[in-house]
């Protein structure tokens, strides 16, 4: 059965696309985890698709109307003869790579038009993507939801699917005013749904520079919100580093990216440990 863990925060800008592609390619990779990975891209702006897929491959899907999370949410759709037609669970998936039959990455690919479909809200679109994944479980160890900065749809459908829930933040001001909006989304969605409210993995600090006093306050801030609500700091950081958006133009994480400093790699191995330790995986 697989761990299911959207990466959220009410604030764009904060590095979750890069941090789930890493997270994914780290876990099936390493030959001490060799997992199988399912990364959905459950935001209209599919970085992490073209990071994943490569912007030709990417294209071509496109272009060829292949299925995407935009059929997801409207598989069942009414068209204009009163059909509506049904997604078969492993046409939306794609292979990025493959280690072998125990370890490898896919993705559900997202695109813009997926934004209409948070627009056109219609019947039970919150559980969609959650049956989806269902279908799809015994194929993967850990599923990583990416996530749209803003409330809509999408976020419910978010909730709906995981089971934990993993907050980057930027330690700078406008980085962290999202934090309040997501604890009070997630409160919400508990009570409207009469659910237990989904687990919180914990924070990470993310892009970090140790920028003096704006990163120490932002930390603060963070670290006062965090405990108020009872979530978990990770203790190890991300620092910043130009190699992760020169990873993504390359198609390759952080430890296979050419001129990456092997204590950039190193960091993000710690924080994955820690991760996998949070969530049980």
């Amino acid at each position: 059965m697989a761990i299911t863990v959207a990466l959220i925060n009410m604030k764009g800008g904060v590095g979750k696309s890069t941090l789930a592609v890493n997270i994914a390619w780290h876990f099936a990779a390493y030959t001490n985890w060799n997992k199988r990975v399912l990364v959905a891209d459950l935001d209209p702006q599919f970085n992490a698709s073209q990071y994943m897929l490569g912007t030709r491959q990417y294209e071509n899907i496109i272009k060829e109307k292949r299925p995407t999370m935009w059929n997801v949410f409207e598989q069942y759709a009414m068209t204009p003869t009163g059909s509506s037609t049904k997604l078969i669970p492993d046409e939306v998936t794609y292979r990025v790579i493959k280690y072998s039959d125990d370890n490898y990455i896919d993705i559900i690919p997202s695109q813009l038009e997926l934004s209409y479909s948070v627009k056109s809200s219609r019947g039970p679109m919150h559980e969609y993507l959650s049956r989806l994944l269902k279908k799809l479980d015994n194929k993967y160890d850990l599923i990583v939801i990416d996530c749209a900065p803003t409330e809509s749809i999408l976020t419910t459908a978010a909730y709906t699917a995981s089971d934990y829930i993993l907050i980057p933040v930027k330690p700078e001001y406008l980085s962290t005013i999202g934090l309040p909006l997501l604890g009070q989304s997630l409160t919400i969605f508990a009570e409207q749904y009469n659910r237990q409210p989904v687990k919180v993995a914990g924070i990470v600090f993310n892009g970090t520079t140790n920028y003096s006093p704006e990163e120490i306050t932002a930390k603060r801030e963070v670290r006062e919100l965090a405990k108020e609500r009872g979530w978990y700091i990770f203790k190890s950081e991300i620092p910043y580093s130009r190699s992760y958006p020169k990873g993504a133009r390359d198609g390759k994480p952080i430890f296979r990216t050419s001129y990456a400093r092997s204590e950039q790699a190193s960091s993000f191995r710690n924080f994955a440990n820690e991760f996998a330790e949070r969530i049980s995986l």
